[in-house]
């Protein structure tokens, strides 16, 4: 009852938000058609924590539960939401817990902010939590789903920028290395420009190596953060 009560509320504040103009301006952001209501992110994250408070004192199983509601509406603002709960129950993860948002991943997602808001955080957070997720994400980068291949990519961000996992990065771009789909290439030229932060010398050796063959979107990605003497180095042809 809860639940339901809760859905209502949220879903009729963000129809009360609504604004023709910011969701025209949204919708420039994007190639694919995107359902939204038009509201601020401010404003979207701000109701998200209001109606958390309603929640947290149901289970994890509920919440998550409540997320996916959220995402099967389609609304980019439900799903920033949902990715927000989901988030907000990291210190109770488990292993299993994967699944699910793997689950979100390949059903629900179908532009960039939905692929890097939910695997930035929910996804790259479970994945660091229990580093033997990274199997999947390597079996991610075969999917026919552009946004499941850059998931496999943009997962590993949060993680990347502490310094972790460089080989897997590394393992992760190889099999990217070749991808024809610029969301793609721009998600894991982003992973590695991350893993430059703190592993600038073995990054830039990657894109030294591979440049040849690199995508020139993913290259300028993964050299962004160098210094000149070396992107110039990484763009000679």
């Amino acid at each position: 009852m809860v639940r339901k009560k809760v859905l209502v509320a949220l879903r009729a504040e963000l129809k009360q938000c609504a604004d023709p103009v910011i969701k025209k301006s949204g919708e420039r952001f994007f190639k694919e058609d995107v359902k939204l209501y038009g509201i601020k992110t401010a404003t979207v994250t701000a109701i998200a924590k209001k109606y958390f408070k309603e929640i947290a004192h149901l289970s994890k199983r509920e919440i998550f539960d409540l997320c996916e509601e959220l995402w099967q509406s389609g609304y980019m603002e439900e799903a920033s939401i949902a990715c927000t709960w989901s988030y907000a129950m990291r210190k109770n993860y488990t292993s299993g817990d994967f699944r699910i948002f793997e689950k979100w991943v390949k059903n629900y997602v179908t532009n960039w902010a939905m692929c890097d808001t939910l695997c930035n955080h929910t996804v790259g957070t479970v994945v660091e939590m229990y580093p033997k997720h990274i199997t999947y994400l390597k079996k991610w980068v075969r999917s026919k789903n552009r946004w499941v291949r850059r998931a496999a990519a943009v997962t590993l961000i949060v993680p990347a920028r502490k310094g972790l996992f460089l080989n897997e990065i590394f393992e992760i771009a190889g099999m990217l290395l070749m991808d024809d789909d610029d969301m793609v290439q721009k998600g894991y030229g982003w992973m590695l420009k991350v893993a430059s932060e703190a592993h600038q010398k073995e990054v830039f050796a990657y894109v030294m190596k591979n440049k040849e063959r690199m995508p020139r979107t993913a290259l300028r990605y993964a050299i962004e953060k160098m210094p000149q003497k070396m992107k110039n180095q990484a763009m000679k042809k």
